[in-house]
This record gives C-alpha cells, sequence and structure tokens, in this order.
C-alpha cells in the first residue's frame, strides 16, 4: 500500500515517464547485443536490395571495404550471414576486442589514474582546494574544482559533492545549496574541464574508429577538444555562481541548522594532514619534473623524438599529441606513488601494483561493455551499412544546405535526448559516432567538432535524469540535510541549471562554428578529405 501511493509522486508529468520509461531499458551491454541482431538482419535485407553509396576519391588505394575504380569509391551492403562475414566473425574474435583502439588507451590511462586515486592524491587535492575557500567564493570555486574533478573519477561524486555541503554548512550557507552547486559542475559540466583527460581519450578513440572510415589514416589527438572544454568551464562557472546564489539558494531559505559538535567532526575529516601536505608537494614537484621532460623531448636541440621534423605547420606536433597518452600514464603513476610515499599509503612497490591491478579490477564492467561495442563497431564496418548511411545522409543534407551550426546542435539534441535514458557516454558514442563522424565529415565538419558538440548534450541532461548512475547516491547524501528530499524534490533542485546550461550550451556551439574557433592544437571546426588518403 505505502509503495503504491508513493508511486504517483515520483512518477508523474513528464519525469514521471522518463523514468519509468528508462527503467524498462536494459543495460548497455545488452543493449548492444540487442543492436548486433538488429545489425544483421538489416544487412542482410540491405545486400538483398543492393545498397550501395560513392563518392570520388582522390586516393591510389581503397579503403578496407571498399571498392575503387575510376576515382569512384563505392561501398556495397554486406550481409552479416554470409559465410565470410560469419567466418571473420569467428575467427577474428579476440583480434576484434583486442584491437578495439579506445580498449588499449582507457585501460592505460585507468591502471595509473587508480594510483593517483587510492594513494588518497585526488582527495586530498579535493579537500585542499574547497575546505578553506573565502564564504563569498565558495560557489565558484566549487564550480571549478567541480569540473576539474572528473579526473578524480569516482572521487568527483563520493567525496566533493558531500564535502561541499559540508562546507557550505559551516559556512553558515545552505548546505544543499553547495550540493546543488557541486553537483551541477560534476554531473552537468561533465564536458568541461582545465585540461584533457580519461574522457577525452575514450570519447577520441571511438571518433577515431568512425573516422577512418572516410579517411584511413585519422588519429586522434587526445588534445583535439581542449579549448573547447576550457571554454565550457569558463562559461558554466559563472553559470553556476548566478543559479546557485541568485535562484537555488533564496528557494531554499535561510539554513536554521547548528554546527554542532557531528558536523565539526565531519569537518575535521576533510581536514588535510602535514603528511598529506608533505605528499602534495612532492607529487607537484614528480608534475613539474615530468613537464619538463616531455618538453626536453620536444625542445632538445638535435634530438627531438616528440617533433618530425619533416612534416610541416601543426604536423610536425603529432608525434607530440600521440605521446600524450603515455605522458597522462606517467603523470598519474608519478604524482599518485609520489604523493603516497610522503602520505604513508604507499609503503613499497608492490603497493603501487597493487593499485593499479585494483585499477583494471574496477574496468571489469567496462571490458564486458567493450567486448560487445568492439563487435558492434567491427560488424558496423563489414556490412558496410555506417558509410551508406553515411554518404547518402551527407547528400541529403547538403541538398538541403543546412548550415554546420545547425547540423552539430541536432546532434547535441540527439545526444541530449538519449541521455535521460542511457547514462553511458562511452555506449552513445560508440553507437552513434560510426554515423555522424564520416556523414559530418563528408560534410566538412571536423571529427573533433562533433565529438564536442555531443559532449555537450551528453553533460546538462545528467543532472536531470534519475537514471545517472550516482543520482541515488547524490539523493541519499541530500537528505542528511533535508529527510523530506526526494526524486522530484532533487530534480526541480538541479532544473534551473540544466535548462540554463542547455540554452548556454547550444548557444557556446553554434557561436564557436560561426567564429570558426580551433577546437585544440591543430584541431579546426572544418575538415577537408586530404588529397591522397591511402
Amino acid at each position: 500500500m505505502n509503495s503504491a501511493s508513493a508511486r504517483p509522486d515520483r512518477q508523474r508529468g513528464f519525469l514521471g515517464f522518463v523514468e519509468r520509461a528508462g527503467n524498462l531499458l536494459p543495460d548497455p551491454t545488452i543493449i548492444f547485443i540487442y543492436l548486433i541482431f538488429i545489425l544483421m538482419l538489416v544487412s542482410a535485407l540491405g545486400a538483398a536490395m543492393g545498397w550501395s553509396a560513392s563518392l570520388p576519391y582522390p586516393g591510389e588505394k581503397a579503403p578496407e571495404h571498399a571498392e575503387l575504380a575510376n576515382g569512384v569509391l563505392t561501398y556495397r551492403a554486406s550481409s552479416l550471414f554470409s559465410e565470410a562475414n560469419i567466418a571473420r566473425l569467428f575467427t577474428e574474435m579476440p583480434r576484434t576486442f583486442a584491437g578495439f583502439a579506445p580498449l588499449g588507451l582507457v585501460l592505460t590511462i585507468m591502471m595509473s589514474a587508480a594510483v593517483a586515486e587510492r594513494s588518497g592524491l585526488f582527495s586530498a587535492l579535493i579537500r585542499l582546494s574547497l575546505r578553506n575557500a573565502h564564504k563569498a567564493l565558495l560557489t565558484p570555486i566549487a564550480a571549478v574544482i567541480g569540473m576539474v574533478s572528473h579526473h578524480a573519477s569516482d572521487a568527483a561524486y563520493v567525496v566533493f559533492i558531500p564535502l561541499a555541503a559540508i562546507i557550505f554548512a559551516v559556512a553558515g550557507r545552505h548546505p544543499l545549496a553547495g550540493l546543488a552547486a557541486a553537483f551541477a559542475a560534476v554531473s552537468g559540466g561533465y564536458a568541461g574541464n582545465l585540461m584533457p583527460g580519461q574522457i577525452d581519450v575514450l570519447l577520441l578513440g571511438f571518433t577515431q574508429e568512425a573516422a577512418r572510415i572516410v579517411e584511413p589514416g585519422w588519429t586522434m589527438n587526445p588534445l583535439g577538444n581542449w579549448y573547447f572544454i576550457l571554454g565550457i568551464v569558463v562559461l558554466f562557472t559563472p553559470i553556476i555562481w548566478c543559479v546557485t546564489d541568485r535562484i537555488v539558494e533564496p528557494r531554499l531559505g535561510a539554513w536554521n541548522g547548528v554546527v554542532d559538535a557531528d558536523l565539526r567532526a565531519d569537518l575535521d575529516k576533510t581536514e588535510v594532514t602535514p603528511d598529506e601536505r608533505q605528499g602534495l608537494r612532492r607529487a607537484g614537484l614528480a608534475a613539474l619534473l615530468l613537464i619538463a621532460g616531455f618538453a626536453a623531448l620536444a625542445l632538445w636541440p638535435g634530438y627531438t623524438p616528440f617533433i618530425n621534423e619533416e612534416a610541416e605547420g601543426t604536423a610536425r606536433l603529432q608525434p607530440l599529441y600521440a605521446s600524450l597518452i603515455a605522458g597522462f600514464f606517467l603523470l598519474f603513476l608519478l604524482t599518485g606513488t609520489a604523493f603516497g610515499r610522503a602520505a604513508g599509503t604507499v609503503k613499497s612497490a608492490a603497493d603501487v601494483m597493487d593499485m593499479m591491478q585494483h585499477g583494471v579490477r574496477t574496468m571489469a564492467p567496462y571490458l564486458v561493455f567493450v567486448f560487445f561495442a568492439a563487435h558492434f563497431v567491427a560488424m558496423f564496418n563489414w556490412s558496410r551499412i555506417g558509410p551508406i548511411i553515411a554518404i547518402n545522409g551527407a547528400e541529403t543534407l547538403a541538398e538541403l544546405a543546412l548550415p554546420a551550426a545547425l547540423l552539430l546542435v541536432s546532434v547535441l539534441l540527439l545526444s541530449s535526448f538519449l541521455d535521460l535514458f542511457i547514462g553511458s557516454a562511452s555506449a552513445k558514442w560508440s553507437a552513434l559516432s560510426p554515423v555522424v563522424v564520416p556523414m559530418f565529415m563528408l560534410l566538412g565538419i571536423s571529427p573533433e567538432m562533433t565529438t564536442a558538440a555531443y559532449r555537450m548534450g551528453d553533460s546538462y541532461t545528467n543532472i536531470m535524469t534519475p537514471l545517472m548512475s550516482y543520482f541515488p547516491l547524490i539523493l541519499a547524501f541530500s537528505q542528511r540535510w533535508d529527510k523530506s528530499m526526494g526524486v522530484g524534490s532533487l530534480l526541480a533542485l538541479m532544473l534551473p541549471y540544466a535548462l540554463i546550461f542547455m540554452v548556454a550550451g547550444i548557444s557556446m556551439t553554434v557561436g564557436w562554428v560561426m567564429l570558426d574557433l580551433p577546437l585544440g592544437p591543430g584541431a579546426q571546426v572544418h575538415y577537408t578529405i586530404p588529397v591522397e588518403s591511402n
């Protein structure tokens, strides 16, 4: 009886529909299994009906899965039930899984990021940066730290968001305002950051797989969205500040709670110990030495492994961009180890190895997901359905002469809609990228710009859907300060952020295209197919 009476309150209106519909969806991994079976049926239909698509191609050698004749590249639908494709599915299964580009990139980063996280480095950085902030500047500081804390993975949600509520409470401000500001920054500002990190490597890895449908030699640049994600921090920080201080906190009213012994004890737990401060200094020194080493390998006279002396323009820096995956790996590993040695969380090399192994263990769900995602992407290529949709779709859109900004907004809005039901950014992008990336490349839009638009759309809806994986945790945090908080209460608290983020995000994406701003070093809005793409 109680559950029946409570249900209408949670599932009323549009948000209730979103919750009910989303709960009907299976796990993202199961979704990909269904997609593989659907793809197999569609490929058989396409092959039977003779689906194909062609485009002029200046190269001398056709990309894999394509036919080249008289300067025209043609893709023909191939049934995944054919003898060749069934044989390929089973004989190449290990290679398909292990050769999936995002897999190696993400595992490399996560092994070392686990050292930085489990040694306590990320937690100490978050606590030190927010704990002593001035009362009047709590909101903007929380906004910036929240967006930067994406590098800290789970610590962003488990440590930073409840800490923000405690800091606001001790400062005499409403703790739910601090929680809302932190949640908006961490989850609604998921696409923003001061520096690229794991999510850039992950998403651009999927982009690389998709871009090679058009340009087989296209290589992702981990800094390909750097200026864009930095722009998000610049744009979203004052928005979070204004919404929190002018809309959310006044609506909550004055906080009448008492800074009692329990609250003080919680605050004391956030104090950075002398050992941790020493660890932070050593971690900072390790980071500086690593940066100096990379600079030397790029600038040392007569010895520049990170510079392609034979190339011209930004292509000279391609070895440096490619080395950044290893750079992130060493950064997290060295700084985490240096911090842990001083803080006492790392006592031997065995501890570091155990932390790296833990990082791999936590990736087990991702490995299962990637197995099926890798086969979906590979089978999409074998069927030729992706290039056919991309080429024909590009031709249709070219006839409509829609501006690039409008095309990108369509991707952004599609990403936002899907995010209401499927929380995983990588799951959605692995399914969308094989179509939208090559399609937009043929329309003159770069893979980096398409990825940036997708990331913007995937970001702000995180805080307005109860299906986001951390939503129940945030709800539990909020109920500490207000027992009456429910799903609807938290959604109402976060809705002003989401709506303003949406308007600002669309405007920023359109403005970025209209002004033709660079997305990162060597990454532009527009794209031109190379004269030769062998």
